[in-house]
């Protein structure tokens, strides 16, 4: 098995929407966590706060530079993420299909590198 990696993507957008017009889509997220669950296949799962949320650390010089914000400047982000065992790419993309549809967002699937 290997475990995959699918980013929710989306943009601010999605922060603007109030908790009643979220419900529907938290909704059906946890019901797509609960089948991931019990088919045996989740590994973990979690949202993120929005972007400028972040900080950045680049220590590749001399002395780190932490900086407020995200690493890149773009219109879209990740703003959740699930980490699926799964036993191949084209099952993987099944889920993602419906993570997809759960969350009302792109899904980008990326498989972790194996040992």
């Amino acid at each position: 098995m290997t475990q995959y990696l699918f980013s929710v993507h989306h943009g601010s957008e999605a922060y603007d929407r109030t908790p009643e017009e979220m419900q529907p889509s938290w909704d059906a997220t946890g019901r797509f966590n609960d089948k991931a669950v019990a088919a045996g296949v989740f590994v973990f799962a979690g949202g993120l706060q929005p972007a400028e949320t972040a900080t950045t650390v680049d220590a590749r010089g001399e002395a780190p530079i932490i900086t407020d914000g995200p690493y890149l400047e773009t219109k879209e982000w990740i703003g959740g993420f699930w980490v699926l065992d799964l036993p191949d790419l084209d099952t993987a993309l099944r889920w993602a299909t419906e993570a997809s549809a759960a969350c009302g967002e792109a899904v980008e699937v990326r498989p972790f590198h194996g040992d």
